[in-house]
């Protein structure tokens, strides 16, 4: 049913995948959709991906979840209405909203270096807006938040500072990838890392985060990448995609930093793990050249673990850095990614493995578990 953008006041009745609690699937619900207040877009949600990090929040990874809540964070859809305030955006405008938000006054946003806006909600990750409430209900019960954006309803209401407008020509199925997976794992390449030609990199993890960081590897030049992954079922994709040889970390009768290093006389300029595992982080860290070779923490672990390293892996010119979204302002990085790919500078087709409709979201979640996408 299409809707007419004139409606700027009203309660939108839709369709949202909600966690009511942990451990559950997602349930299919009426939802209401409060108009959006002072400073604020609602947005219709026409495709949204599935991150490992929306079953985190389900699994309770991420700590203290608050329920019920809308999860997704990796979508992308078309501007319903906006608040009072709003300036930089319409009714009509194709965005992607953004878990890192950009305010553009706060230290951070201020500071080259970094990108992690004080408004973000990584210490949270689900609860109310900024005003103590929220613009989800469903069966007369208030409904929660997820990283500023829940992209698993049909539609959301996310601050301004949490929105980037992207090309009208953009399809949304495949610029919703833009908003974490690719941007984090090209992002780490290009920016938090600045990978050089000719560049040795070795690449840990082969999701949607791995691949699209093999991407970043071949576009920055480099002239050897390794793609690592426990089972080889990835493989075929990564070579395709730009790795020069895959390695499957099962099969390999030693350690597998041990494996690298003597593949690359010493080991690789650059590592990025794409996993999620203080174990793996190690391993790549291991893997990177003693006297100079850079590490690049991506994948999201459980806030509650540590990292235990020889402090002499560091003193001898090693560097081990982390990166959230590949350390990107969001509102001026990610409408460019798009840009470069309508430009076809890269393609995204190959991140895509399954397309379903919304009401089989928790099929989407049994494959992403499963390992089968």
């Amino acid at each position: 049913m299409k809707r007419s953008w004139s409606i700027r006041n009203e309660i939108i009745k839709c369709k949202a995948a909600i966690a009511w609690a942990l451990h559950q699937p997602l349930s299919i619900e009426d939802v209401e959709v409060a108009p959006p207040k002072a400073h604020e877009v609602r947005i219709k949600i026409v495709a949204t991906a599935i991150c490992r990090t929306d079953h985190h929040g389900i699994e309770g990874v991420l700590g203290k979840i608050q329920f019920p809540v809308i999860l997704g964070h990796e979508g992308a859809g078309i501007v319903e209405s906006v608040g009072a305030g709003v300036t930089d955006l319409k009714p009509g405008d194709k965005v992607i909203p953004l878990y890192m938000p950009q305010c553009g006054e706060c230290k951070a946003c201020k500071n080259p270096k970094s990108n992690l806006c004080i408004k973000n909600n990584l210490t949270t990750f689900s609860g109310p807006m900024a005003d103590g409430t929220t613009r989800f209900s469903c069966q007369g019960k208030v409904v929660y938040h997820f990283m500023g954006t829940s992209t698993f309803s049909e539609y959301t209401v996310v601050n301004e500072d949490f929105v980037a407008k992207i090309d009208d020509a953009a399809p949304l199925d495949r610029a919703c990838l833009v908003g974490c997976g690719f941007s984090t794992g090209y992002g780490s390449v290009l920016h938090a890392a600045k990978v050089e030609p000719g560049s040795s990199c070795a690449v840990f993890g082969l999701g949607g985060v791995g691949l699209s960081a093999l991407m970043g590897c071949k576009v920055s030049g480099a002239s050897r990448i390794i793609a690592v992954a426990r089972t080889k079922t990835k493989f075929a994709i990564a070579k395709e995609i730009g790795a020069t040889e895959c390695i499957s970390a099962k099969d390999c009768t030693k350690p597998i930093h041990e494996v690298i290093c003597e593949l690359t006389n010493g080991g690789v300029d650059y590592a990025f793990e794409c996993v999620g595992s203080t174990g793996v982080v190690l391993s790549a860290l291991m893997s990177c050249d003693p006297g100079q070779g850079t590490c690049v923490f991506v994948g999201v672990t459980d806030p509650g673990s540590h990292l235990s390293i020889n402090p002499w892996l560091l003193i001898t010119g090693r560097t081990l850095k982390g990166a959230i979204i590949g350390g990107l302002k969001t509102k001026d990085a990610i409408p460019k990614f798009v840009s470069d790919f309508m430009a076809k500078k890269f393609d995204l087709d190959g991140l895509v493995t399954h397309t379903l409709p919304f009401a089989k979201i928790n099929d989407g979640f049994d494959l992403l578990i499963s390992g089968k996408w």
